[in-house]
């Protein structure tokens, strides 16, 4: 019996170990990084009371700068418990954006083609997201042309 319960014992600390270590290294806190977004992220973006995107530097901004943020729109949109997902279907762009469809799929290939936009399948319908870790530097390189144009 103390042979068994020797042999458990190391096994359990290693899993609780590394379980800790996953939570203390590898999670990601999406409060801490949209806080620490939340000044830049509001001179583009806005959200109205019931979780629409509003992109503020649309005339200033490319189609795909455009779904950029109003991915990131909906990240903040889902912090606030205004929306219940922070992915956004092909027509909620086209409709939110008034990008046809023709302009809006080549986008959003060639953003998923440089790993700047994650694809969902759900049923038959595509959804897109952007991940939490491109957030700072998506905002910090849009207001960087945003100032540049004036």
């Amino acid at each position: 019996m103390s042979i068994m319960r020797k042999l458990v014992m190391p096994e359990r600390n290693t899993k609780e170990n590394l379980k800790k270590k996953i939570l203390e290294e590898m999670t990601v806190d999406y409060a801490r990084v949209l806080e620490q977004n939340f000044d830049l992220a509001k001179q583009l973006v806005r959200l109205t009371k019931d979780g629409e995107v509003e992109i503020l530097v649309r005339e200033k901004v490319s189609g795909q700068e455009k779904i950029l943020l109003y991915l990131i729109g909906r990240l903040y949109a889902k912090e606030a418990g205004l929306t219940s997902t922070d992915e956004v279907g092909n027509k909620e762009l086209m409709e939110k954006l008034g990008i046809p469809l023709g302009s809006l799929l080549p986008w959003l290939k060639s953003l998923r083609d440089e790993n700047k936009i994650k694809q969902i399948e759900r049923d038959r319908y595509t959804y897109h997201s952007i991940p939490i870790n491109l957030v700072d530097r998506t905002l910090r390189e849009i207001m960087e042309k945003v100032k540049r144009a004036g």
